[in-house]
């Protein structure tokens, strides 16, 4: 499944994987239930499965992932996050989720556990994301991070990793995709990018990196450009004050806040348009895509078609 999975990845041109997050509850039926309202696996390559994000308790992300790759036989990405786990912890995970067929990864550092809606919360943090990513590199070579051997071995783990869609000094950026490379990532899934010069920008630096990189998985890395549809105002213009990393053009805010004045109606409508045509464009330019709804299923459905 997961070989198929990174072959599409690496040779088609259409990839598109949809972002699950787990509910604050026992269950992600109701989730489940949802996406196959919409047919949404049929549409799609894979999805993923977020890890507590912002460090607001949710379902665990591994456990979610693995329900909803029984559930749909697809390839699910299990978000880990660096914030709640020391590597003896990670490792753990990994082999027990190696059982269960569950092997790609999104390497996070993770929000601050300071966000979290949790009584006095601290993070265990030993490191940034790399260390998620050496521990996957060892483990693929049948050790474990001190070097003993695993009896049986894992099957492989595909190791994927983030990027920022924006910075004041682009070049930062590449550094880092090559620190990311260097330490075995197979893709690179970057924050929600409006706009195709944003993503040309990007898909160029991308490839200098991996030029960069001193680790031969590099040739075949892939990067997959992140979209979120705004179909509110206040949305957009959130993300362009609160979120960094992420940069929302002042002609798709200007348009969100113009609509917003003649009712939400006209908002969403005008927002899915929008969102449609930038999701269309980047389709047609790279066709690989990871779309982030906060569990609208249905306007995922809608924009794939």
């Amino acid at each position: 499944m997961f070989e198929k999975f990174c072959d599409v990845l690496c040779l088609e041109k259409r990839f598109i994987t949809v972002e699950i997050n787990p509910p604050h509850g026992a269950s992600i039926d109701a989730l489940i239930a949802d996406i196959k309202k919409h047919k949404l696996q049929d549409k799609v390559t894979g999805f993923s499965c977020t890890d507590n994000p912002l460090a607001k308790l949710k379902m665990s992300g591994v456990l979610s992932a693995i329900k909803v790759q029984q559930t749909f036989n697809k390839p699910v990405i299990a978000t880990m996050s660096m914030r709640d786990k020391n590597k003896l912890s990670l490792q753990s995970t990994l082999l027990g989720a190696n059982d269960f067929d569950l092997r790609c990864i999104l390497a996070l550092t993770g929000d601050p556990a300071k966000y979290s809606d949790q009584p006095d919360v601290k993070g265990v943090l030993e490191r940034d994301s790399t260390l998620l990513l050496s521990i996957i590199h060892h483990l693929n070579k049948g050790v474990d991070y001190s070097n003993k051997a695993l009896n049986p071995a894992p099957k492989p783990i595909y190791p994927f990793a983030v990027s920022n869609a924006t910075a004041k000094d682009m070049n930062s950026l590449k550094k880092r995709m090559v620190k990311k490379l260097n330490y075995g990532a197979r893709a690179i899934i970057t924050q929600p990018v409006y706009n195709l010069e944003n993503a040309k920008e990007l898909l160029a630096l991308f490839e200098e990196a991996k030029e960069m990189s001193i680790r031969d998985t590099a040739k075949e890395a892939n990067m997959v450009l992140g979209q979120f549809p705004i179909v509110r105002a206040r949305t957009a213009n959130f993300i362009d004050d609160k979120v960094p990393g992420i940069s929302v053009p002042k002609d798709i805010i200007d348009e969100m806040n113009l609509a917003a004045m003649d009712g939400e109606e006209k908002e969403q409508e005008v927002g899915f348009a929008l969102s449609k045509r930038i999701f269309d464009e980047i389709m047609d330019v790279h066709g690989k895509v990871h779309l982030m709804t906060h569990n609208r299923f249905d306007l995922c459905s809608e924009l794939i078609g």
